[in-house]
């Protein structure tokens, strides 16, 4: 599903709303054991850099002043959302976004349940926690169910433990940071964006 989110994210006009997002898997396995770090680790994380919608000299006017133009995303990823699960799925989506400007849960099916999809909604608009299902049979189909509620100021505090814990959050923060102060995105250190979705889609069918 990694793929799908990212392709998701990158091309989707209803959740990017014509903004470039690059995304970034964040391997658990290559995570410190230990501690309590438990439901602290996102499966993806995403970031909007204005850099091809500002002109230079305004990105170099930001950089020296005290507002923030990176707009940072967490991604809580999961085959499906059912009763049985929901609630878990969603405090944890809670726990790994507590660092970015923006949080959501993800997943590739939500069952067809009106009650569910109102605790959902009710869930989203209480936490802030955005709610996205890909659409696996028509990816160029899937819905933003909730948007995420902004939040203007980033936990460092989170972020620099998160940093100290995996490799992959680390490298991404080093990305970020290179290309903002660069003046230009290197699209070969984030996940790659799918060109044919409907064959990898296909792939992905065979081999279940």
């Amino acid at each position: 599903l990694h793929p799908l989110l990212s392709y998701f994210v990158y091309t989707n006009s209803q959740f990017n709303r014509g903004k470039a997002i690059l995304t970034k898997t964040v391997f658990h396995e290559k995570s410190k054991k230990g501690g309590l770090n438990e439901w602290i680790h996102p499966d993806i994380v995403g970031v909007y850099i204005p850099i091809d919608d500002w002109n230079r000299e305004i990105i170099e006017l930001n950089n020296i002043s005290n507002s923030n133009a990176i707009t940072l995303y967490s991604f809580e990823l999961k085959i499906g959302i059912d009763r049985n699960n929901y609630r878990e799925y969603f405090f944890q989506a809670v726990s790994n976004s507590s660092w970015a400007n923006e949080g959501y849960l993800v997943a590739g099916k939500i069952k067809d349940d009106d009650e569910l999809i109102n605790e959902l909604e009710r869930l989203s608009t209480s936490f802030g926690i955005g709610i996205i299902e890909l659409d696996l049979e028509d990816i160029d189909s899937s819905r933003v169910l909730y948007h995420a509620k902004n939040k203007k100021e980033l936990d460092w505090d989170t972020m620099n433990k998160l940093s100290e814990i995996n490799p992959d959050f680390r490298k991404f923060l080093q990305d970020v940071k290179i290309d903002f102060d660069s003046n230009r995105i290197h699209k070969s250190e984030y996940d790659p964006i799918i060109s044919e979705i409907e064959t990898y889609i296909n792939k992905i069918k065979r081999n279940s």
